[in-house]
């Protein structure tokens, strides 16, 4: 970038009041880089020494106009950032880009959160950068968990992101020191953009480059610890969001939209294309011929609030098992069971409805009712879609006179 336009660039952090936040824990081979970087495009910098016991002291002693802030112990990421931004805020920022200290981040790309600001609907944002995990060099431990934890914030949020665990971010302050956070760890950057989303902060990706240098590179990522931390915190969010968060949600729709409106476009889905139609079938016959008796109705329309299809195909087609089509349900699963291990009887419906062989051969009836669910879904879903898509209204062509 020319010198101009990294002037141009300052100023713009000066007029949006942004300052850049780098925590850092350890990381005294590449933080001296790292900060040099920052401070080609922008003095406003914060640097949060989360208790290093390297170099690190010594090499921000050389740095006497930034702002420092010593914690004296390590207590993890989460704590450094809490902390960091509520310095940030005193010191009169309206947001912080938090750029790692270990190297990955390439600070010649602080213009896009700029970029970012600039082009969003409102400044109640959170964004997050996402990175390349196509590229060779990104370890295999870092692109299962970038993965994993995509999938579990789409499932709390109903928000698709392409990388929620980037730490190349830029924050709304006064939004973020409004959260209830807990954690202290990593697992603290999936908890301050999954409260932040249910909070209505508008939070989405920007695509980033990376730097992965092995031998340089400093990580505290222990896998293990790291997903046992991820899992139980997500454990937590998708309990709130199947109680409470979706069930809000949608009573803020019906309120907003009014009962008529909502029972069309959120309910009903009358616009829905037939493909999503014929996935809400699959999903219907699915639940209604799974074993989960008595539940039924709540897994089908949690699954299709959460999965975003036609609520009430969904709910129609799950009905495959009322009380009338119970027996003639059992007995199919218990065959299909049957067949797929291998196993002979020839008894009649009746004969194994009366003498209550579902649960003797508990086993047997699981596999078929599963195995029976996933053939019938398939079936009719596709069914059904070819259907839909041959009576799909298509618009009138004009022709001329």
């Amino acid at each position: 970038m020319f010198i101009v336009e990294k002037k141009l660039l300052n100023l713009k952090f000066k007029e949006q009041n942004i300052c850049v936040l780098i925590p850092t824990y350890n990381n005294a081979a590449t933080l001296k880089r790292v900060i040099d970087g920052v401070l080609e495009y922008t003095d406003n910098l914060l640097i949060v020494n989360d208790g290093s016991t390297d170099a690190t002291p010594q090499i921000l002693e050389n740095y006497t106009t930034v702002k420092q802030l010593h914690i004296p112990e390590n207590k993890g990421k989460g704590n450094a950032l809490r902390e960091g931004f509520k310095k940030a805020k005193s010191l009169g920022y309206t947001f912080a880009i938090t750029i790692d200290s270990d190297g990955q981040h390439y600070p010649n790309d602080l213009h896009n959160f700029i970029t970012g600001i600039e082009n969003a609907a409102n400044d109640n944002v959170i964004i997050v950068g996402a990175r390349n995990m196509e590229q060779a060099n990104i370890p295999g431990k870092s692109s299962f968990g970038h993965k994993f934890s995509n999938f579990w914030y789409w499932f709390e949020t109903g928000i698709k992101l392409t990388d929620t665990q980037s730490g190349y971010r830029l924050y709304n302050l006064k939004a973020v020191n409004a959260l209830n956070l807990v954690t202290n760890k990593f697992e603290y950057e999936i908890e301050i953009i999954v409260k932040a989303a249910w909070k209505g902060v508008d939070v989405f990706n920007l695509p980033f480059k990376v730097l992965y240098v092995k031998d340089e590179r400093v990580s505290h990522f222990i896998p293990f610890i790291y997903f046992t931390r991820v899992s139980i915190i997500n454990t937590y969010f998708v309990i709130l969001a199947i109680f409470f968060y979706k069930p809000r949600q949608l009573f803020r729709n019906l309120k907003k939209k009014g009962i008529k409106r909502f029972f069309l476009e959120d309910f009903l889905g009358q616009d829905d294309s037939p493909l999503k139609k014929a996935l809400s079938i699959a999903l219907g016959v699915f639940i209604g011929l799974s074993p989960f008796w008595g539940f039924h109705t709540v897994i089908v329309l949690f699954l299709a609030v959460s999965l975003n299809l036609n609520k009430a195909i969904a709910f129609a087609f799950s009905n495959v098992s009322l009380p009338p089509f119970i027996p003639f349900v059992l007995y199919a699963s218990v065959k299909v069971g049957q067949f797929f291990m291998g196993v002979k009887n020839n008894q009649s419906m009746s004969e194994m409805i009366d003498n209550f062989e579902v649960i003797t051969h508990l086993q047997t009836y699981l596999i078929g009712s599963f195995s029976l669910a996933v053939i019938c879904a398939i079936t009719f879903g596709c069914l059904g879609y070819f259907i839909l898509k041959f009576f799909e209204r298509k618009p009138l062509a004009i022709t001329n006179a």
